[in-house]
């Protein structure tokens, strides 16, 4: 693992894979290189525009590259059932990689359109939904089929909250955000204990970038307010973007290599975590985590109320 990079990915040809949030940042970053090594991939995005621009300029930075937009609004349910049966019509809807990447972070207090709080509901529920209603078709992939879910180092902020999963009680944007990327970790946990039930060799793990230059801190820097912890977040973030790799900030390109790792490394195992060696910068490694995110019924209890909020069951691990 020490010092791995993209070009050391193995072969992706005759792969197909969706990255959500691919039009841009660590998403796009991802996509680009799976479709440098010969993946099919699906940039699975909300916003039409931005996403057929990313396919465009995809194709314009990998010579013969096979990419294609698909609008997903991980907000709305609709929208993923929506995306989970067009693309069960695209190419037989074969599937070897979904990497769960979109994301959300710091917003002021907000609903989806199914009425969950925005973080928890696009951060986790709606990457639950699409990973269950995806999921038959990773398990008919040949071996080697992976599910990757973004978190942060920023989980340790929160535990999921069982009791007030949609912040009701208590909105706070940033421990609000803690808590949807520990419930990203915690889901992981349990994916991957129902996929060994149910004697799956499908692997599901779990990545963070560390501290990339990305849209998604940009955007919640305005959100934060005038706190001297988002203004350090908009200085790094500018930084990043104007020399790529810093001692603060890293590219979107190197934040992407803990998902990459993740994605295709071999021997990856079921429920690792991988974030970059130094934390916030550096090459892949297995990441630390917080006790929660182990937690066995912890993670059942989640993934009960995660049925149950999305209406998705996942009939296709039955335990």
């Amino acid at each position: 693992m020490a010092g791995w990079k993209a070009s050391r990915m193995p072969d992706q040809s005759g792969r197909a894979a969706i990255v959500t949030g691919g039009n841009s940042g660590i998403g796009y970053a991802a996509a680009r290189e799976l479709a440098r090594r010969g993946a099919a991939v699906v940039l699975a995005c909300r916003s039409a525009a931005r996403g057929r621009a990313a396919e465009v300029a995809l194709r314009s930075e990998v010579s013969g590259a096979d990419v294609e937009f698909m609008a997903l609004d991980l907000a709305d349910l609709a929208s993923v059932r929506e995306f989970a049966a067009a693309y069960g019509r695209r190419r037989n809807g074969s599937l070897d990689l979904l990497v769960n990447n979109a994301g959300v972070m710091a917003l002021p207090y907000g609903r989806t359109a199914d009425g969950f709080e925005t973080q928890f509901g696009v951060n986790h529920l709606g990457h639950f939904a699409l990973t269950g209603l995806l999921l038959p078709r990773l398990l008919a992939a040949p071996p080697g089929a992976r599910i990757v879910n973004l978190s942060s180092s920023f989980h340790a902020l929160g535990d999921v909250a069982h009791d007030d999963l949609n912040s009701q009680r208590d909105y706070r944007r940033w421990i609000a955000y803690g808590r949807s990327k520990s419930a990203n970790l915690l889901f992981t946990h349990e994916l991957a204990r129902r996929l060994a039930a149910a004697g799956s060799e499908v692997v599901a793990a779990a990545a963070h970038p560390g501290y990339a230059a990305t849209n998604l801190h940009v955007g919640a820097t305005p959100q934060a307010g005038t706190t001297l912890g988002s203004r350090f977040t908009a200085a790094a973030t500018a930084l990043g973007n104007a020399i790529g790799n810093t001692v603060i900030a890293q590219s979107a390109a190197s934040g992407a290599l803990p998902t990459l790792y993740a994605a295709t490394a071999p021997g990856v195992r079921p429920d690792e975590f991988i974030g970059p060696r130094l934390g916030l910068r550096g090459a892949p490694v297995r990441s630390r985590r917080a006790k929660w995110t182990l937690d066995d019924k912890s993670g059942e209890r989640l993934w009960g109320a995660s049925e149950k909020l999305t209406g998705v069951s996942y009939t296709s691990l039955s335990r």
